[in-house]
This record gives C-alpha cells, sequence and structure tokens, in this order.
C-alpha cells in the first residue's frame, strides 16, 4: 500500500499520540515512588492501550478474509494496521519501562516485538517502493497468477516459430528443386555446385537453429526455479542469436527476432516472480511472529493480573 496523501491525518493522529503519551510518560516517571513499571497504573494503562492497537492490528487479515463483512474499507483498515501498529511498540515500551522484563516469557514478548515492528516497518517500506519498481523493470507486467500460462504460452509461439523456420529453410530449396536441377543441367556444375553450396547453408542454418532451441530456448523458457543458465542473461542471449544470423538467411531475420523477443518476455516473468517473492517474502515473518506475539502477550496478561 502507497503511503500518500490518503495517509495525512493517520500520521498526524499517530505524531500527536506518540508527543502525548512521552510526555504522560515522562511525568509519570519522575514523580513515580518507586520508578516506572508494568504494574503500576500507569503501566498498565500504556499496556491496555498498546494491547489494542495490537489487536487491532492483527484484525487485519481477518478483515481481508471476510470482505463481505462491512466494518470498514480495507484501505482503512490497512492505514489503521499500519499507524497503530506503529504506535503499539513505543507505548509498550512506556509499559515495560524500556526494559525486555526479568522473566523468560516477558524477553520472549519483547524480542517477538522487535521482530513484529522491525518486518512492519521493513515491509512498510518494500510496499511503498516495490511496486514502482516493478513496473520501470518490468514492462511487460502481467498478473501474477497467469505467470505460468504466460509461460507456457511462450514456449508454444517459440516452437511455432522454429518450427516454421526449418521448415522453410529445408523446403524452400526443394520445392524449387526441378527448376534449380534443370538450370543445373543444361548450364554445367558450376550452377549445381551453387545450388548445393545454397542447400548445404541452409541445412547448416536450420541445425544450428534447432540446436539453439533445443539446448538453449526451450529450457530457459520452461524452468520455473533454481539458478537460471547464462541463457538467462540477455547479453549473452543477444550474442548467441546474432552468432545464428550470420547462417540464417536474412528474410528470417524477423522470425529470429520474434523468437528473442519471446525470450525477453521470459526474463520479465521471471524478474516480476522474483519481485514478488520479494515483495511479500516478508510475511512469512511477520505474520506468524504476530499471532504469537498476541497469544503470548494474552498468557502474559492473565498470569501478570492473576499473580
Amino acid at each position: 500500500m502507497l503511503i500518500d496523501q490518503t495517509h495525512r491525518r493517520w500520521f498526524f493522529f499517530a505524531l500527536a499520540a506518540l508527543a502525548v503519551s512521552g510526555a504522560a510518560y515522562a511525568i509519570y516517571s519522575i514523580f513515580s515512588v518507586q520508578g516506572p513499571g508494568g504494574g503500576t497504573v500507569m503501566g498498565l494503562i500504556f499496556a491496555g492501550i498498546g494491547s489494542t492497537f495490537m489487536v487491532f492490528a492483527a484484525l487485519l487479515g481477518a478483515r481481508k478474509k471476510l470482505m463481505l463483512w462491512r466494518v470498514g474499507r480495507a484501505s482503512s483498515w490497512m492505514r489503521g494496521h499500519i499507524w497503530l501498529g506503529f504506535l503499539s511498540f513505543p507505548i509498550i515500551l512506556f509499559h515495560s519501562a524500556f526494559s525486555f522484563g526479568a522473566g523468560t516469557l516477558t524477553r520472549v514478548l519483547m524480542v517477538l516485538f522487535v521482530v513484529v515492528f522491525v518486518s512492519g516497518i521493513f515491509g512498510a517500506i518494500l510496499q511503498h517502493y516495490m511496486p514502482r519498481m516493478i513496473t520501470a523493470r518490468v514492462p511487460m507486467e502481467t498478473i501474477y497468477e497467469q505467470i505460468d500460462r504466460i509461460r507456457l504460452q511462450l514456449v508454444d509461439d517459440a516452437d511455432r516459430l522454429v518450427a516454421d523456420m526449418q521448415s522453410a529453410l529445408l523446403g524452400e530449396l526443394s520445392l524449387a528443386g526441378e527448376k534449380h536441377r534443370s538450370a543445373a543441367a543444361s548450364a554445367g556444375s558450376s550452377d549445381d555446385s551453387s545450388y548445393g553450396a545454397a542447400l548445404g547453408a541452409n541445412e547448416r542454418a536450420a541445425t544450428a537453429l534447432i540446436d539453439l532451441h533445443q539446448t538453449k530456448v526451450r529450457p530457459f523458457l520452461l524452468q520455473t526455479s533454481g539458478p537460471m543458465p547464462p541463457f538467462a542473461d540477455p547479453v549473452q542471449s543477444s550474442a548467441m542469436f546474432a552468432q545464428l544470423r550470420v547462417l540464417v538467411p536474412r528474410e528470417h531475420w524477423p522470425n529470429l527476432q520474434d523468437i528473442e523477443s519471446i525470450c525477453e518476455e521470459k526474463r520479465q516473468l521471471d524478474r516480476q516472480r522474483s519481485m514478488h517473492k520479494v515483495l511479500h517474502g516478508w510475511l512469512l515473518f511477520h505474520i506468524p511472529t504476530s499471532y504469537a506475539l498476541i497469544l503470548l502477550g494474552a498468557v502474559h496478561a492473565v498470569y501478570a493480573l492473576r499473580y
């Protein structure tokens, strides 16, 4: 989600809330006889506010799954998730008096909270900048769920182009073979040699084309994971196609250009897939640690209030 002008109110609210809570903590810590602590009245107030913000932020997942519920707009929930989640961290620090606690449970809670907070900030930065990077670096961006279908379509297109070129290279002289052979018979061995040389050149071009397609192009188009082959490098790919153009007659160069464009589109699909994984991969840390934090936080609250 882009942090744009629509976040202005949330930003000023978070800034004001942070200033007020910071001032309250400063006054409370100065005038507290035994010093600030989580078990004091003010400490419990901070705990209640911070926990409420944390629970609200955690409810975003439920709101996304229950889109039919008319409980506010999804965009408003997302803004609240970002800013209230951000506010919960300093408020909980006020609750703990900037201590990670003396017990194992409180230490685990604070470590989890740091992980959730840092991963959330990292995710917000990614969500703000990564879509622009994808647009700039992937001009042929497509719907992510359609990448595999488009990749297979590219394989079919490349197979068809190569088959057409192979048929043309091996068949264009044989179709006119009788005419050439008659001319060669009447003119002598010179024309016959020229005809054979031309046919041999086309056969070499067809062999080189099939070899490039079967060993480089097709495996690259089919690959979905693992280390990318050298052909994935546009510079090396361009060099290989340039070598092939030396053998292929000029009239077939447009088809070669189409195959090269197919390879470039596959590179962009791979780039989009990689950037999409980065864009959403942080959630693998953020979501589980968030739910663990909420669960252990509830245990901590019950334990603290009871004992």
